[in-house]
């Protein structure tokens, strides 16, 4: 694998940020587990996606840091083609994930009333589940593919394994094996965004309807922890096609970097977002660290 100046540098700042997105995302899980006054669908679309950015960087962390600190420059095809439908998975899972989110703001703001008997906990569960069906599916034909191509080229140009890395490595033309992911793009980027802009299109409406102004804060305050995670996962995905469709060509090192920040950033952002800006999660955090604070002074 190709490694990057400065690696060891950038290995380090990987690690920490692995480690901070595993206590962030491991936090809010155990609180939302713990408390059954959290077993909303809310939260539990919270706890959801803390487990889905918790895949999405193992998939490509341990990788990173193994090359950059460890200096382990081999990785096995089964071990790459295995990272390589996680961190698709991951990828998929996220953006389904955020969609959902979107789903329940819009349900719970523009007919509060009807919440509670429209998205129930287990109708939620099988929205969940069905998101796991559609992303495992999906990868199904994904690495099947990436299987079945001839590898002659045994280098991996980037940091990590993903699909496009190994249909460069292996020994045909790659122009017909880009549809797929073309089509997963457009999908993701395409489909799942415009419903969540649309979502929020609404959300506005409804907000400007709204009779006072305190109940209008009250709702942008709900939604601006999802508006911030949006943001931080589809900006990088914005400019990477933006940059392809005005003929800007990244060379190895600033793509390799718009994929680190691709992966990381959403996944340490989130975390730190629901802690902050959650009451509830905020709340219930500040009582543990409390509780903990008072026992060891006892």
């Amino acid at each position: 694998m190709v490694v990057l100046q400065w690696k060891n540098l950038l290995g380090f700042l990987i690690f920490i940020t692995y480690f901070l997105v595993l206590l962030g995302s491991s936090t809010n899980i155990c609180i939302i587990l713990t408390d059954r006054r959290l077993h909303t669908p809310m939260y539990l679309l919270i706890c959801n996606l803390a487990m889905v950015d918790i895949m999405f960087t193992s998939s490509t962390s341990t990788t990173m840091i193994s090359v950059l600190l460890g200096e382990v420059k081999t990785i096995s095809y089964y071990s790459c083609i295995s990272s390589m439908y996680i961190y698709h998975l991951g990828d998929i899972e996220e953006c389904l994930a955020l969609s959902l989110m979107a789903l329940d703001r819009t349900i719970a703001i523009s007919t509060p009333l009807r919440y509670h008997s429209i998205l129930t906990n287990p109708r939620l569960f099988l929205l969940i589940t069905a998101t796991w069906l559609i992303g495992l599916g999906v990868m199904g034909v994904v690495a099947a593919q990436a299987d079945s191509l001839p590898y002659c080229q045994p280098i991996i140009r980037y940091m990590f394994c993903d699909y496009p890395a190994m249909v460069r490595a292996a020994c045909v033309n790659p122009e017909p094996y880009w549809m797929l992911p073309t089509i997963l793009g457009l999908w993701l980027v395409g489909a799942q965004l415009t419903f969540i802009l649309l979502s929020y299109v609404n959300l506005i409406y409804t907000v400007l309807r709204l009779p006072n102004n305190e109940s209008r804060v009250q709702v942008f305050n709900t939604c601006i922890c999802h508006i911030i995670v949006v943001f931080c996962f589809y900006a990088p995905k914005l400019v990477s096609v933006l940059l392809t469709r005005i003929g800007v060509r990244l060379n190895l090192t600033e793509r390799n970097a718009l994929m680190i920040i691709a992966t990381l950033l959403p996944s340490l952002i989130n975390p730190v977002v629901y802690c902050l800006k959650t009451k509830e999660i905020r709340k219930r955090l500040v009582q543990i660290l409390s509780r903990k604070r008072t026992a060891v002074m006892k």
